[in-house]
């Protein structure tokens, strides 16, 4: 269940992780530097849901507890999967129908705007398989 939108400081947005199926997916990478902001929306589970989310975040990623900053200014905990170091790759960009996923839940959550256009302006290639293209692209947002 989204709780709701919230700023990661000293992160910045990258499609660099590398995924599976040659592409490359979202990631939050740590810069250190306080004016980067990675935008999103925090989310509960239930207890009983995080083995799954760890099993499905499996491949690359690596938990860490970040703090973030909701709209009204209040801090808060959160858990995040970044990608880990053996797994980025800078090289790799995302599908289309990948990113357009991305764009669009952000749109949907209310992310600030001219961070929404800056993850748009980010390159994107077709994805090879078209039988999984068309899967993808057939899924409304």
């Amino acid at each position: 269940m989204p709780l709701f939108v919230a700023a990661l400081r000293s992160y910045r947005f990258h499609f660099h992780k590398r995924s599976l199926d040659g592409s490359s997916k979202a990631d939050a990478f740590r810069t250190g530097n306080g004016n980067d902001v990675v935008w999103g929306v925090v989310f509960r589970i239930e207890e009983r849901e995080k083995p799954q989310l760890d099993e499905a975040e499996a491949s690359g990623y690596e938990q860490q507890s970040v703090d973030v900053t909701d709209e009204e200014g209040n801090a808060h905990s959160a858990l995040l999967y970044v990608a880990a170091a053996s797994h980025i790759d800078g090289l790799l960009q995302p599908y289309t129908w990948y990113k357009r996923f991305v764009v669009e839940g952000a749109r949907q959550h209310r992310l600030p705007e001219p961070y929404v256009a800056v993850v748009e302006r980010e390159a994107a290639i077709e994805d090879p398989d078209r039988e999984r293209h068309a899967r993808n692209i057939a899924i409304t947002c």
